[in-house]
């Protein structure tokens, strides 16, 4: 049974995280590309909503006694296989990680008009892997 404690915990992480992107986030790409520090808060805010998405996942599969891959993709995709979350978000939220590592490990080589693609389209996707968790961890 997965911490209802370490569920609440996380998923006001990252609906924090959601919350600070969506205020700070122009519509505009150009606005976005001429503003270091909005941009700075972006990256930093997807960086910690993925990355409380993907502890939630691997406690999850923890805590229901499964196995937990190593590779990031591999937790989203596990949770797809098992039924806890639809296995298209799954394969959203996989691919997803590789923005994480890229955030984490490669700095310099992100691409700013992607990451306001990004932030302007997938951020719902967070928010429905919590609620997919939440409403499994009610059941």
């Amino acid at each position: 049974m997965v911490d209802r404690t370490i569920l609440a915990d996380k998923i006001a992480s990252v609906r924090d995280a959601v919350a600070r992107i969506r205020e700070v986030l122009p519509p505009e790409r150009d606005a976005f590309l001429a503003d270091r520090t909005v941009r700075e808060v972006v990256i930093l805010n997807l960086f910690v909503a993925l990355q409380e998405c993907l502890s939630l996942a691997a406690h999850w599969l923890s805590d229901a006694g499964l196995d937990v891959p190593q590779s990031y993709a591999q937790v989203f995709l596990r949770l797809g296989e098992r039924g806890v979350v639809a296995p298209d978000l799954a394969a959203r939220l996989a691919a997803a990680s590789g923005f994480r590592n890229l955030v984490a490990h490669r700095y310099g080589v992100l691409d700013s008009e992607r990451i306001h693609e990004i932030a302007s389209t997938r951020l719902d996707d967070l928010l429905a892997f919590c609620e997919a968790l939440a409403r499994a961890a009610s059941k």
